[in-house]
């Protein structure tokens, strides 16, 4: 895959579009519980910004319904990014119309204008070819800097750099970062290649399952979709999460693992509690058949050794999705004893790359950042990029 990096671009005194995630947790406040997707976005906005550009960013936040509505405001991202960049960021309460244009207009190189929700429209997700010429609005240079949404054909992310020349186009440095390490993790495999999956559904991964049991060693699977797996197997799960549709898919991945010689590891015993709340006292249960009347919400010691054992052999690693309710103390151990062996394989020069989302979540938690090769800011664009393929946002990137 070819494309063009920022530094490839002339942008002095040029209204660069650059597409960025600002798509952050937001409490009843309004006010930001975690930055790291603004943080991760500053180095291409500042050094666009310092290179004279007119640089006007589009984020979605949240999934709003119905147009406009004030909890899904950008607002408060514009004020944590000035408070990184040390600089002023316009931030507007359209992302097209005339008070776009006014503030474009008005815009000096090396200023910073934060377009308002492009979700507030339905076209953008739609990738509506009429809406994506309105949020270009005289754009010279598209700069896609948003990988978690490089998974959608949405017109912030396909449309407008259709309507510019392949050279106009650039990868920012985050989504640099992104393709080089999924690159590397593809064209240079040293094994054993585990990979640790968790989260809630089997039907989010079934394809990511499929891809990853022609690829890796071993396979472990956790959280919640486990006990789809293990009923698969005729196990008993009690009142434990279980897609009774996708019984079928998880006996297919069984049987593929086992053809390959893939080691297909699942839980051997549990944390449990009779309800699903975080009050809910905790009760190991030793074995892999869960009582009925209890909900297996974390794995138990047996399987985090396992895990661990599993881990430690390998010499490169994906984890996608938490082990368990990460959340709530009492069922955190399994997310936390995964994410410290795969910390340590790391430390020993193993080739780690964790894939967004809540696992993000889990390392932050836990305060192990800074821990990892690399660490994607895509949960859904990471799973859909391990799944083989070009993501949509990608390709409109590429020179040939």
């Amino acid at each position: 895959m070819r494309f063009q990096r920022i530094d490839e671009l002339e942008v002095k005194g040029r209204r660069v579009f650059v597409r960025v995630d600002f798509n952050v947790p937001l409490n009843s406040h309004r006010r930001i519980t975690e930055d790291s997707r603004i943080q991760a976005a500053v180095p291409t906005i500042l050094e666009l910004a310092q290179r004279g550009a007119k640089v006007v960013l589009a984020s979605h936040l949240g999934r709003p319904k119905h147009g406009p509505a004030d909890e899904f405001r950008l607002a408060p991202c514009a004020i944590r990014l000035a408070e990184l960049l040390k600089l002023p960021v316009t931030a507007l309460q359209s992302c097209i119309g005339p008070e776009v244009d006014a503030a474009l207009t008005a815009q000096h190189p090396g200023g910073v204008v934060l377009l308002e929700n492009v979700r507030f429209h339905p076209e953008e997700e739609v990738g509506d070819a009429a809406f994506a010429a309105k949020l270009r609005n005289g754009c010279e240079v598209y700069v896609n800097d948003a990988f978690g949404t490089a998974h959608r054909a949405h017109a912030s992310v396909t449309g407008v750099p259709a309507l510019l020349p392949p050279k106009m186009r650039a990868a920012g440095r985050l989504m640099e970062a992104e393709l080089e390490a999924l690159a590397r993790l593809v064209a240079d495999i040293k094994r054993p290649f585990v990979a640790v999956l968790g989260g809630a559904k089997v039907s989010d991964k079934i394809k990511v399952v499929d891809s990853l049991l022609d690829k890796v060693d071993a396979l472990l699977i956790g959280g919640g979709m486990a006990y789809t797996f293990l009923a698969a197997q005729g196990h008993k799960i009690g009142a434990s999460k279980c897609e009774l549709d996708k019984l079928d898919v998880a006996k297919a991945a069984l049987a593929k693992a086992a053809q390959r010689g893939v080691r297909l590891v699942l839980p051997i015993d549990h944390v449990a509690a009779a309800a699903f709340d975080p009050k809910s006292p905790a009760q190991p249960v030793a074995t892999v058949d869960v009582p009925d009347g209890l909900m297996g919400l974390d794995i138990g010691r047996k399987t985090c050794a396992l895990f661990e054992k599993e881990i430690a052999a390998a010499k490169t690693i994906v984890w996608n999705g938490p082990l368990g309710v990460f959340e709530w103390q009492h069922f955190e151990h399994g997310s936390k004893s995964v994410a410290l062996a795969i910390a340590a394989a790391t430390a020993r020069g193993a080739a780690t790359v964790i894939g967004g989302g809540d696992s993000v979540a889990v390392i932050e938690r836990f305060k192990l950042q800074g821990h990892y090769q690399h660490v994607s800011t895509g949960g859904g664009a990471f799973l859909e990029a391990l799944e083989g393929g070009v993501l949509p946002g990608v390709k409109a990137l590429l020179l040939d």
